[in-house]
C-alpha cells in the first residue's frame, strides 16, 4: 500500500487546486513537498485560476522542524515556489482553511488573493528576529 501524496493536484480545465496533504503534521512543509508545489506552479501557466489550500484544520505550520534542521530554512526552493506563483498569468488564490505560519507565509503572500476561513490566523515568529517572508 502506497502512502497518499503529500501534495495533490486537481485540475478541471483552467481551474487548478493544489492541496497540501499532510494534515496529521499540520501540513508542515518538507523539501519534496516544496519541490512538488514549485513544479505544479511552474506547470500552471495555462491555468486561469490557481488555488493553493491545505487539508485538515491548518493551512500550514511552515517548515517541518526535522527538515529545517537539515537546511530547509535556507533552501532556494522557497524562492522558486514563491516566484513561480507570483509569475502565474492567471489568478492565484491562497484559500486558507486554517492558520498559516512561518515559511508558508511566502507562498501565501505570492498569491494574488488570500481568503481565510473564520478563525484562521497568520503568524511569522521569526519576524521578531528581523527575517521577512
Amino acid at each position: 500500500m502506497s502512502a497518499a501524496p503529500l501534495v495533490t493536484l486537481d485540475r478541471d480545465g483552467g481551474f487548478w487546486i493544489a492541496t497540501l496533504n499532510r494534515p496529521d503534521k499540520a501540513n508542515a512543509l518538507t523539501e519534496p513537498m516544496l519541490s512538488d508545489l514549485a513544479d505544479i506552479a511552474e506547470a500552471a501557466q495555462e491555468a486561469r485560476v490557481f488555488v493553493l489550500t491545505g487539508a485538515g484544520k491548518v493551512f500550514s505550520a511552515g517548515a517541518d522542524l526535522e527538515a529545517a534542521r537539515t537546511g530547509l530554512a535556507t533552501s532556494p526552493v522557497w524562492e522558486r515556489l514563491s516566484g513561480a506563483i507570483a509569475a502565474l498569468p492567471g489568478l492565484s488564490i491562497a484559500a486558507l482553511n486554517g492558520t498559516v505560519a512561518g515559511g508558508a507565509m511566502g507562498m501565501v503572500l505570492a498569491c494574488d488573493l488570500r481568503i481565510a476561513a473564520e478563525g484562521a490566523g497568520a503568524f511569522y515568529p521569526v519576524m521578531k528576529l528581523g527575517f521577512l517572508p
